[in-house]
């Protein structure tokens, strides 16, 4: 079982940067591969990036490379999601999730967080 917990949402202003944080529960973060996914009103959830149990192998989405920079760490048990360039339309709940083999679609993740809110609008 792992418990995931997402902090760092909030609201800013269009162009500016944003970090995520994802805390993970258990001493078994390392085999877990980690994703970040987000989910608007009118929108269903997609994918935002997914890192390897290593970090070695990173996927972003087309609509947020460039811009945004998922990493972790393993001693702390945490995943991140560094948001740059913000735009409005990066207006979602945003996810952390957690799988023995993620891919980009959410049906294939086993563990969720809460999810935190995060808004772009001047």
């Amino acid at each position: 079982q792992v418990q995931l917990v997402e902090s760092g949402g909030g609201l800013v202003q269009p162009g500016d940067s944003l970090g995520l944080s994802c805390a993970a529960s258990g001493r078994t973060f390392r085999t877990y591969s980690m994703g970040w996914f987000r989910q608007s009103k009118a929108k269903e959830r997609e994918f935002v990036a997914r890192i390897s149990g290593s970090g070695a192998l990173i996927y972003y989405a087309d609509s947020v490379k460039g811009r945004f920079t998922i990493s972790r760490d393993n001693v702390k048990n945490t995943v991140y999601l560094q948001m740059n360039s913000l735009k409005p339309e990066d207006t979602a709940v945003y996810y952390c999730a957690a799988a023995t083999y993620g891919s980009s679609s959410s049906a294939g993740w086993t563990y969720w967080g809460q999810g935190t809110q995060v808004t772009v609008s001047s």
